[in-house]
């Protein structure tokens, strides 16, 4: 396989996560997850205390200032596809320079 159909089936498929994170968040249950439902069936969901994180910018799966329900859910999803492409891409690229230093160490040390 050459490095250009690795980088067009990469790409498409960042195009298709971030496509179906646009598209398709918006349509995911409101309903309580799992941990809610057990908390509200038996009965401690009123003690509950707000997370450390819940005033972040992405909290509850919307984007903050923006006032459009469906389009700040959308682009929630889309800013987490880029962040989690972004993570993994760097630990591809700390790998391979890993790999390569330690490929160029073992090399001199044989001369």
């Amino acid at each position: 396989m050459s490095r250009r159909s690795i980088g067009l089936f990469i790409a498409g498929g960042l195009a298709l996560a971030l496509l179906l994170a646009f598209a398709v968040s918006p349509w995911a249950s409101s309903e309580p997850d799992g941990l809610e439902r057990v908390a509200l069936d038996q009965g401690f969901a009123e003690n509950a205390t707000e997370h450390a994180t819940g005033g972040s910018p992405l909290a509850d799966y919307s984007v903050s200032g923006v006032d459009h329900g469906a389009l700040s859910t959308g682009l929630s999803g889309v800013i987490g596809v880029l962040l989690c492409f972004a993570l993994g891409a760097g630990l591809l690229v700390a790998i391979r320079w890993s790999r390569r230093r330690s490929v160029a160490r073992t090399s001199a040390a044989r001369d």
